[in-house]
C-alpha cells in the first residue's frame, strides 16, 4: 500500500480515536505513530474545525487540503537507528562463540556511518541493565481485552475419512477481572479471527475500550517493533465496535500477560480435560468447552476471595460499552487496478467501475454479499458478489456515453431507425439481421447503413437500398459502393425503360384518338 495512503488512514484513525475519548498517548500506541504526530494530527483538525465523522463526500485529497492548506516541509536531521538489541541478545544467547565485536563489525559494514564501538558496546549495556525491569500493570475496569490462540490444539476426527484436524483455540480475557472467554475454530485465518473477537464480545455481553492481541499475521500484516500495521478487515472491527486495537510489542510477553495467564488457564483446565474425549465436529468441541469454561469462571481464586465470575459482576461488566445494534459484518480488502473495459478483476469475476478510472488502482472492500469499490476513500462503485467466473456485472452509468448507445441497440430499434429512412431502407436493416445467426453480428452492418442516412439524402437511400434488396447483397460494404459509384441513379436490371413525354399544343396525345369522333350539326337552308 502506497505510503501516503497509509498516512491519511492512520490520520482518519487518530480523529475516529479521539472522539472515542482516548488519550494522545493511547492513539499513539494503536496507530504505531509518536504522540507529538498526533498532536499534530489533532491540532490541525481543531484550527480547521473539523469533527469525525468526516463527511462521506471527502477523499483523501480534500482531507489533506483542509487539515494542512500550507504544511512545511519537515526539516531533515540525521540520527542513528538505534539497533535491535532484543534480536543481537537473542544472538548472543544462541551462539555461544559470538561476541559484541563481531556484531558491531558486522553492523558497520551495512552501515559504515553508524556507533563506533564503545558507544554500541555502552548502548547495549544499557539496555541490558533494564531487561529484567518490570512494570506492574493495573487494569481499569471495562478498559482492556486481551487475545491470542492457545498453543495447545483440539483433535477433530473426520468420521468418513479418519483424518485428523487440529482445532486452534481462541482465548480472550477482561484485564480487570481477569474472566475469560474460549472457543475452537477451524484455524488462525483471519475469518476466524475476526469471528471469535464478535462472539467474545457477545459472551461478555459488552465492548471494552481497547483490544490488545499479538502480532499474528491475521491481526498485523507487517509486524514491526515501532510502526506496525493492522490488517485493514481487523481496523474495520475496531471501527464497527468502536474499540481501540493495541497490538502488543513483538518479543515483549509482559505486554500481554494476562492473555499469556489465560492461555496457561484455559490449557490446564479445558484442553487437558478434553485429553481423553474423541470429537468429530467443531460444534462439540464449542459445547464441551461451554460447559468447562462456565466452571473455570466459577471457580474460586485460592489467594483472594472470589471468582472470576463475581469480579466480571462487579468490576468489568458495569463498565462494558453496550454492543452495536448490529453485527459486523465480515470483509476483506483487497487492491484491482481498473482494465481497459473499465472492469476490476474480483475472484475472477469482473465488476464495472466508472470508465474515468481506466488504469488507475482502486481499493475493493469484500463481503459475503456485495463488493464495494473505493477510489480514494470514495465509495466509486457498488455490486452484488457473484462466484460465477469469467463473467461481467456492468451498470450502464459506467458506460461512456457512445458505450450506453451501443448497448441500447435492439434489432426492432434498428429497424425502426431504417424505416424512418424509408421502407426499402427498412426491409434492407430487417433483412440483414434475418441474415444472421445471431441478430448482434449485423448490428454493425445496420448501423453503418443508418450513418450513410446523414450523408446521402433519402431518395438515394431508398434507390440504392431497393438495388441492394434486388441482388440480396445484405451488407453495409454493398450500400456504400452504389451510393459511392451512383448506381443508385441507374434504372434496376428488368425494368421497363422509362419514356420521356414531349408535351406540346399541336399534340393531341392518346386520348382524344379514344373518344368517339365528333358529328357536325346539320345545316339548315
Amino acid at each position: 500500500m502506497p505510503q501516503k495512503r497509509l498516512t491519511m488512514r492512520k490520520l482518519k484513525e487518530v480523529l475516529r480515536l479521539d472522539s472515542l475519548g482516548l488519550s494522545q498517548h493511547r492513539i499513539a500506541r494503536s496507530c504505531s505513530i509518536s504522540q507529538s504526530t498526533v498532536h499534530e494530527y489533532l491540532t490541525a483538525a481543531q484550527t480547521a474545525g473539523v469533527r469525525w465523522p468526516l463527511p462521506a463526500d471527502w477523499d483523501d485529497a480534500q482531507v489533506e487540503r483542509t487539515l494542512f492548506p500550507q504544511r512545511p516541509v519537515p526539516a531533515f536531521w540525521r540520527k542513528h537507528p538505534e539497533p535491535d538489541w532484543a534480536q543481537i541478545h537473542q544472538e548472543l544467547q544462541t551462539h555461544k562463540d559470538l561476541t559484541l565485536q563481531l556484531v558491531w563489525q558486522e553492523g558497520r559494514e551495512n552501515d559504515p556511518e553508524g556507533y563506533g564501538y564503545s558507544r554500541f558496546c555502552d548502548l547495549y549495556r544499557r539496555w541490558l541493565k533494564k531487561l529484567d525491569l518490570v512494570l506492574r500493570q493495573e487494569h481499569r475496569a471495562g478498559e482492556k481485552m486481551f487475545v491470542d490462540y492457545a498453543g495447545a490444539t483440539i483433535p477433530i476426527h473426520n468420521p468418513e475419512s479418519g483424518e485428523v484436524h487440529p482445532a486452534a483455540v481462541f482465548v480472550a480475557v477482561l484485564g480487570a477481572s481477569s474472566y475469560t472467554f474460549a472457543e475452537a475454530s477451524s484455524g488462525q485465518d483471519l475469518r476466524s479471527w475476526v469471528g471469535s473477537h464478535m462472539r467474545a464480545f457477545e459472551y461478555f455481553g459488552g465492548v471494552t475500550e481497547v483490544v490488545v492481541p499479538d502480532n499474528l499475521k491475521s491481526a498485523v500484516t507487517h509486524p514491526s517493533y515501532y510502526e506496525p500495521d493492522l490488517n485493514p478487515t481487523y481496523r474495520d472491527l475496531g471501527e464497527h465496535y468502536g474499540v481501540a486495537i493495541i497490538p502488543a510489542r513483538p518479543y515483549r510477553a509482559r505486554d500481554k500477560a494476562k492473555a499469556e495467564v489465560g492461555v496457561q488457564v484455559v490449557q490446564r483446565w479445558i484442553v487437558a480435560a478434553l485429553r481423553k474425549r474423541k470429537f468429530f465436529s467443531l460444534e462439540e468441541v464449542n459445547q464441551a468447552i461451554a460447559e468447562l469454561l462456565a466452571r473455570l469462571n466459577e471457580r474460586p481464586f485460592r489467594k483472594r476471595p472470589g471468582s472470576r465470575a463475581t469480579l466480571f459482576a462487579q468490576l468489568d461488566r458495569p463498565a462494558l460499552k453496550p454492543l452495536p445494534a448490529t453485527r459486523f459484518q465480515f470483509g476483506e480488502w483487497e487492491t484491482a487496478r481498473v482494465n481497459i473495459d473499465y472492469h476490476i478483476e474480483v475472484g475472477r469475476h469482473f465488476y464495472s467501475v466508472p470508465y474515468a478510472l481506466v488504469h488507475q488502482e482502486v481499493d475493493v472492500h469484500l463481503t459475503a454479499e456485495t463488493v464495494e469499490v473505493l477510489h480514494r476513500g470514495v465509495r466509486v462503485a457498488s455490486h452484488i458478489r457473484s462466484d460465477v467466473p469469467a463473467k461481467a456485472t456492468s451498470l450502464p452509468e459506467h458506460m461512456p456515453k457512445a458505450h450506453q448507445r451501443y448497448l441500447g441497440r435492439t434489432p426492432s430499434t434498428l429497424i425502426e431507425d431504417g424505416q424512418q429512412v424509408g421502407p426499402s431502407t427498412g426491409q434492407l436493416v430487417e433483412a440483414i439481421l434475418q441474415a444472421k445467426r445471431h441478430p448482434e453480428q449485423g448490428y454493425r452492418s445496420c448501423l453503418g447503413i443508418l450513418r450513410l442516412a446523414k450523408t446521402y439524402p433519402p431518395e438515394r437511400m431508398e434507390a440504392a437500398a431497393r438495388r441492394c434488396l434486388r441482388a440480396r447483397a445484405y451488407n453495409f460494404q454493398s450500400m456504400d459502393s452504389i451510393l459511392k459509384n451512383q448506381l443508385d441513379r441507374l434504372p434496376l436490371p428488368g425494368d421497363p425503360p422509362a419514356q420521356s413525354t414531349v408535351e406540346h399544343d399541336n399534340i393531341r396525345g392518346a386520348g382524344y384518338f379514344d373518344s368517339p369522333p365528333e358529328i357536325d350539326p346539320p345545316v339548315i337552308q
